[in-house]
């Protein structure tokens, strides 16, 4: 469990100075990963993420494993003594219903060595919820996932997405309600709800939401503005104020926000979940002002950024968003100077996405810049573990974008406290 202990304090410092400042100011906080901390600890790991000292574990010797240097970062010493099957399994996050076995599920996460679990379809009680928490985090073992812990999301935005309800959790109003609080308080109540989060061993939020609705399109869109998902219709600017103060009040309790969806859903009609139609945006462009809740979101510290399945032909014609280098690497990473971790929104049950082997989906998503595969389906864990293997073992290049990817995700959990470099 990731604590809001010295963890959070630091975190408070760090993601919220400014929190205060008047309505119409902008964020300009410039972290983008969450502050280390070596107060936190895990059911599987300490968490000394600034020790110098490297791990025990011996490296596995492969063409595609990362050498280690002097002065090597930790996660960088942390992916070096991975197999290469372990370091695959860091960029997989699997969905887990609460009709599913959580008791299958953790044997999974140490046959397949997954780096990540997420809640799906409305779980009840923070003390049902701790339960599952721990028994996943308990098949972390040496042989499964190197000993590092997994990350534990759900997606906790409010109003009629809001996966963790019950005792324990507390009714989150929707984005157009947060957005009336005012962003000081808002990031204070985002605290609380984050502190719920850390209760119950979740230490990732895919929240907030960026997108920005016309109001032209309003309820017709599909994805967002029908749900209320948006902070304000038609107004990127004070998305972008609402979007950094969720960021912010998440960090505060030692959890992972994730701004989505990049680069926004809030123009197309059709919702890429359950259809493929509808769903390509032809005038986002790279100097849109729709991307400035984006922006704002990573200067205030978002760890993660998720991108969408959605379709941008002013900025690639032939790819959807999440298999597209011009959107993942040259936008995001590029013109936005994003260094964390990219996820991609579901891979699994999506329509949107249905037409691409699945094996594809995750080496697409990798080759265009992308880090860890969201599924909704466990069971095609397997299939893309393999296939991004024998991708490694054919291209060079990408074994060596698998490597940085790793590198990122580990980086991520050194300072969530779900890996260490000592003892």
């Amino acid at each position: 469990m990731v604590g809001a202990s010295a963890l959070a304090l630091a975190l408070l410092a760090a993601a919220c100075a400014g929190g205060g400042q008047p309505e119409a100011d902008r964020a300009t906080t410039s972290s983008t990963s969450i502050p280390e901390s070596g107060s936190t600890t895990t059911p599987t790991t300490s968490a000394s993420a600034t020790s110098s000292t490297t791990t025990t574990r011996a490296p596995t010797t492969s063409s595609a494993t990362p050498t280690p240097t002097p002065t090597a970062s930790c996660a960088e010493r942390l992916a070096a003594s991975l197999t290469p099957s372990q370091r695959v399994g860091q960029l997989l996050m699997v969905g887990l219903q609460p009709s599913g076995s959580s008791r299958t599920l953790a044997r999974q996460v140490a046959r397949d060595h997954l780096g990540g679990v997420i809640y799906l379809g409305g779980w009840q009680g923070s003390g049902t919820v701790r339960k599952v928490s721990d028994r996943l985090q308990a098949a972390t073992g040496r042989a499964a996932t190197g000993g590092v812990g997994l990350l534990v999301a759900a997606d906790q935005e409010g109003g009629q997405v809001q996966q963790l309800k019950g005792a324990g959790f507390s009714t989150i109003p929707s984005a157009r309600t947060q957005a009336t609080l005012g962003t000081t308080a808002l990031t204070q109540d985002v605290r609380g709800w984050s502190r719920e989060l850390t209760r119950a061993g979740v230490n990732v939020n895919l929240a907030p939401v960026g997108d920005t609705v016309p109001t032209s399109l309003g309820a017709a869109n599909a994805p967002i503005g029908r749900y209320r998902r948006d902070f304000v219709p038609g107004d990127p600017q004070a998305n972008g104020r609402y979007a950094a103060a969720f960021v912010r009040g998440t960090l505060a309790a030692g959890v992972a926000p994730t701004v989505k969806h990049f680069p926004g859903l809030g123009r197309v009609t059709g919702n890429t979940d359950v259809t493929a139609s509808g769903t390509t945006d032809s005038t986002t462009s790279v100097t849109d002002p729709y991307l400035e809740p984006f922006r704002d979101g990573i200067r205030a510290g978002a760890p993660l950024v998720m991108v969408s399945s959605a379709r941008y032909p002013r900025i690639d014609a032939e790819n959807r968003a999440m298999f597209s280098k011009a959107v993942v690497t040259d936008l995001l990473r590029g013109r936005l100077g994003f260094d964390g971790v990219v996820i991609t929104d579901d891979v699994g049950a999506a329509k949107a996405v249905a037409a691409v082997p699945v094996g594809e989906r995750a080496t697409r998503f990798i080759a265009a810049g992308g880090d860890i595969v969201l599924t909704a389906n466990a069971g095609q864990a397997p299939t893309m573990r393999a296939a991004i293997l024998a991708r490694m073992k054919q291209s060079p290049s990408f074994a060596k974008q698998v490597n940085a990817s790793v590198e990122r995700v580990l980086a991520l959990k050194v300072r969530l406290g779900l890996a260490s470099c000592g003892g």
